[in-house]
């Protein structure tokens, strides 16, 4: 669907200089862009190492000034509005703007948005959606409540447009963190650690000398930096599907994801369970919250021996699970 609208927008191919791309998804057919001439602004770590494995330049930050910059809308529309200043902030003098989204990502109320505020170039549909273009005139022409700002949403913590739980604290991770023992052990991680607002509280109890904090995102790995000085705390923006270190650890703390864009995706919370099972001693513990209506227990006992259900309410359940590699049929992680 993507390919079409970049054929529309480019039908001879890679437009002149350089090319920057904002949120290109790592199995979106970019075709008619040279790889050696684009650049990409990747900050989910799945989507950047598919990127960077095709061939295409890829990072979570971007310097420089290119003649032409396309932004894919995310479904965030404070994140679709930061992304669209940056990529303008990045254009040489008499540089080109595309936007391209699906319709069930905003691009219609971005495109009337846009057109309040300039002319638009032209517009193409296709395949449930449209791209569009825009050649600024110069000046700061975009509003200044659309640029990406840190928002405090509780005492001490910040978020970005686009993470996980922006507006507040999750009710999940809120769950989880008052079922966890009094005295924690020394070495933990917090899977999926979001902007860090479970791993403070973790660092809260005693017992605990290290915690690692795996996200996926790199602006909510960029909050959760923001939000910890604790010198206990290391940051690492990684899948935590894959993510693996030189010694186990004996603790986990989680609040698996299970979306994958708009679509719901169990199959997340079960790759979690299968890294955390590899990431920790055999006496090691988990402690996770998952919705309730997600089918965890089976695979849970799949991988530990021991698994009990500490906590919850009519939207969450918390399990503690101990004992990995000596479940029933242990199932293995991607590797």
């Amino acid at each position: 669907m993507t390919a079409s609208r970049l054929q529309l927008a480019f039908p001879d191919g890679h437009p002149g200089g350089e090319v920057l791309v904002f949120g290109a998804g790592g199995a979106d057919d970019l075709s008619p862009l040279d790889p050696e001439r684009t650049v990409i602004r990747q900050g989910m770590f799945p989507d950047y190492s598919a990127l960077v494995n095709r061939g295409y330049k890829a990072a979570p930050e971007i310097e420089g000034q290119f003649g032409t910059a396309i932004v894919f809308l995310p479904r965030s529309k404070p994140a679709a509005r930061a992304d669209i200043v940056s990529a303008a902030d990045r254009l040489e003098p008499g540089g080109v703007l595309w936007v391209n989204g699906q319709k069930t990502d905003g691009i219609d109320a971005i495109l009337k948005e846009m057109r309040e505020i300039h002319a638009i170039d032209e517009v193409h549909s296709k395949a449930h959606g449209k791209i569009f273009r825009v050649t600024p005139s110069g000046g700061n022409w975009l509003p200044a409540e659309w640029e990406s700002r840190s928002t405090m949403i509780a005492p001490g913590f910040v978020t970005r447009p686009g993470v996980f739980s922006a507006d507040g604290i999750d009710p999940g991770s809120a769950l989880l963190a008052r079922c966890l023992p009094e005295r924690l052990p020394t070495r933990l991680i917090d899977l999926g650690a979001a902007w860090g607002w479970l791993a403070a509280q973790a660092l809260k109890h005693p017992g605990v000398e290290m915690i690692h904090l795996v996200e996926a995102s790199y602006p909510a790995l960029e909050s959760a930096r923001e939000n910890i000085s604790d010198s206990r705390a290391r940051f690492h923006w990684a899948d935590a599907r894959d993510f693996r270190l030189p010694e186990p650890v004996n603790g986990i703390v989680m609040n698996p994801p299970f979306h994958e864009g708009r679509a719901a995706s169990p199959a997340l919370g079960t790759e979690f369970i299968a890294a955390a099972a590899q990431l920790l001693t055999g006496a090691g513990r988990l402690w996770m919250v998952a919705n309730r209506h997600l089918p965890y227990e089976t695979v849970l006992r799949g991988h530990f021996a021991k698994v009990a259900e500490i906590g919850g309410d009519n939207r969450y359940k918390v399990f503690e699970a101990s004992g990995a590699g000596r479940g029933g049929h242990r199932q293995r992680g991607r590797q």
